[in-house]
């Protein structure tokens, strides 16, 4: 995974001028026309002729295996209109960040995939052909271009509809549990329901330099805590050894500074002063 996440950076270095530039802006654009034309089109034929599906590609409608990413999901416009806002804002953000070439390729290995696991769903459960375009579908997309600009940036604050304060990881975490209720309300369609799982493929694949520096900053943390425990632990038991004290039991070792309330007495059938605790004052060899 790693040595194609290298791959793929330095493909993108090496070509700067590779990729569509505002992509997202075209995919956003594309996605609200055809939700606009699709209303006015009360038999639903150019929804027919975008969405996806295998038995009509396999018949030579290759387009489906692209236009199925501008077709958007039946539902609230409202709804439609908040994840387009963010798939624009955050895509846009992506871009500017990875650069035009490293932000196409992401998106279109996302089509690919998506593409590819339809087909391969029609292949092995034809019975749910018919379903397809529900799990191959552009919101999924969406979703996982969100899911990747809170990954990298989770603490950054921006503001939902230019009035809400929302910080990216409560989006990011929004957006998983969309991308599971989608994928459970349908579970009579199991397993082609679990299409979508494949786009993790390709996020894991982008943001695995981040999830290694994640892991490798929090063991390093977590062993700098251990050490800072041990020194602690030892720097406290040398100054209770350093610490001045008036009687110590001479089998235990405790002290009147230690264990103030603990009581001590000197053994008179001991040679000299000898000093014991209260539980070894008769429980001691004594000095001849």
């Amino acid at each position: 995974m790693r040595a194609l996440s290298r791959m793929i950076d330095r493909f993108c270095y090496n070509r700067p001028r590779f990729g569509i530039p505002g992509l997202i802006r075209y995919v956003v654009f594309g996605t609200g026309l055809v939700y606009i034309l699709g209303m006015m089109d009360t038999t639903n034929t150019l929804y027919s002729l975008l969405a996806f599906s295998p038995v009509d590609i396999m018949q030579g409608q290759v387009w489906r295996l692209f236009t199925f990413a501008i077709v958007p999901m039946h539902g609230q416009v409202i709804f439609l209109v908040i994840m387009l806002y963010l798939s624009f804002m955050l895509g846009t953000s992506l871009e500017q960040t990875w650069g035009t070439a490293k932000f196409t390729i992401y998106y279109f290995l996302n089509v690919f995939l998506l593409a590819v696991a339809g087909m391969l769903a029609h292949l092995f459960f034809p019975q749910f052909s018919f379903a397809s375009g529900l799990f191959v579908n552009g919101f999924y997309i969406h979703i996982f271009v969100l899911l990747m600009f809170t990954t990298l940036y989770p603490d950054l604050t921006f503001r939902l509809m230019f009035v809400i304060p929302v910080k990216a990881k409560w989006m990011g975490i929004l957006s998983a549990v969309l991308l599971f209720y989608e994928m459970f309300r349908f579970l009579g369609f199991f397993p082609i329901n679990l299409i979508p799982l494949a786009l993790f493929f390709v996020y894991l694949l982008f943001s695995w330099d981040f999830w290694a520096r994640y892991f490798r900053t929090q063991g390093q943390q977590s062993s700098s805590t251990v050490i800072n425990f041990k020194r602690a632990s030892k720097k406290i038991e040398e100054q209770r050894r350093a610490r001045p004290y008036t009687r110590k039991c001479e089998v235990c070792g405790k002290t009147d500074t230690d264990y103030p309330d603990l009581e001590f007495r000197y053994c008179s059938r001991c040679n000299g002063y000898h000093c014991f605790c209260i539980n070894h004052i008769n429980n001691h060899t004594h000095v001849q």
